[in-house]
């Protein structure tokens, strides 16, 4: 795998961590429990470094993409 493909890889499993964290905080296994409340400030930043690791990941493939599209084609010459 290339880095680009580790990291985003990477950043996948940890949002998915996250949601699954999250989703089990607050619907206990139970019914009950305590209400933490909608959103707490270790959420958001998780989700915020998540959006900022895909924006970086996408940003580096994109330029590897144009980088690519923009070396011209060499025509095979013919014997």
């Amino acid at each position: 795998m290339s880095e680009p493909a580790v990291a985003f890889a990477a950043m996948m499993t940890v949002v998915a961590a996250t949601l699954r964290r999250s989703v089990r905080s607050v619907v206990p296994p139970d019914g009950g429990g305590d209400d933490r409340g909608a959103v707490s400030i270790e959420h958001v930043l998780w989700y915020a470094a998540a959006a900022i690791s895909v924006a970086v990941v996408a940003t580096i493939i994109w330029n590897q993409v144009k980088s690519t599209a923009s070396t011209p084609v060499q025509s095979p010459s013919a014997p």
